[in-house]
């Protein structure tokens, strides 16, 4: 029959294997089998304080190896089997504190940001609000909720800079950081396809927040862009022959205008 030392001996073990060892997803099964055996995959009057602590770690664990791990529905899964630890004042918990509660939140509150879903990103942080959160100067629910700000106003060029390596809170964040400039540079492509005929490599490789030219080469194929001369070739929309460029500016030249955040640069791109 599996015991506290058990699980605390799962959990050192886990502790000392890199984020990506094929020994990871084995023992986070163990674990989840062993809280099973304990009865304590949930909160229970009757639980000790100790065990609440380590089954808290335990989830917490497996959400943050999870991210690692690219495996999001994963996350998802251990952040919605927190929730209840999360309920609980932190007396419950020998030691008495909150985990790593603020930077699991934060992490799901950003895989929101990746998939669109603003009302469950509000909802979120609404909670967070009224339980008394600490929302306010903590750095990992504040990473989204700037992001968040930054994507509503367009800003673009704000949101892939607060991306890069030294504006992310820790390694996790820079999981889905990666996914959500790779959003936004699909909806700056779609945009850009709406308010250009075509554009010059070296200004797309801007646009699109790209390291090389050869990587902007690279996405126009997947787009199905046509490259030819130093330029690429947007595909003709429907009715867009019709349009004036004064109507296809009014359009979307707005957009292209807050995601680059370089008026100068803008004054070129044609």
């Amino acid at each position: 029959m599996p015991t506290e030392q058990d699980l605390q001996n799962l959990l050192a073990q886990i502790s000392t294997l890199p984020p990506t060892s094929p020994q990871i997803p084995p023992l986070l099964t163990q674990l989840k089998r062993t809280l099973l055996f304990l009865n304590a995959l949930l909160p229970t009057p009757t639980t000790s304080r100790t065990l609440h602590a380590l089954a808290r770690q335990t989830l917490e664990t497996g959400a943050l190896l999870s991210i690692r791990l690219r495996q999001p529905e994963e996350f998802t899964r251990y952040f919605h089997h927190l929730q209840p630890f999360y309920e609980l004042p932190s007396s419950s918990f020998s030691p008495s504190d909150d985990g790593q509660r603020s930077k699991v939140t934060g992490l799901y509150l950003l895989l929101l940001l990746t998939k669109g879903d603003y009302a469950g990103f509000h909802t979120v942080l609404e909670a967070l609000e009224v339980v008394g959160g600490g929302v306010v100067g903590d750095a990992f629910i504040q990473y989204p909720v700037q992001l968040e700000r930054w994507l509503m106003e367009g800003s673009y060029d704000r949101v892939w800079g607060a991306t890069k390596r030294e504006g992310v809170p820790s390694d996790e964040y820079g999981v889905f950081s990666e996914v959500l400039v790779g959003t936004i540079r699909s909806e700056i492509a779609s945009c850009s396809e709406k308010a250009y005929p075509s554009l010059p490599i070296t200004n797309a490789k801007n646009l699109l927040f790209l390291d090389s030219e050869g990587s902007v080469v690279e996405f126009a194929h997947e787009r199905g862009w046509v490259v030819k001369d130093g330029r690429i070739y947007f595909p003709v929309q429907q009715g867009e022959e019709m349009r004036t460029e004064k109507e296809i500016l009014v359009a979307s030249g707005q957009v292209i205008e807050n995601t680059i955040g370089y008026a100068r640069e803008l004054e070129t791109i044609v």
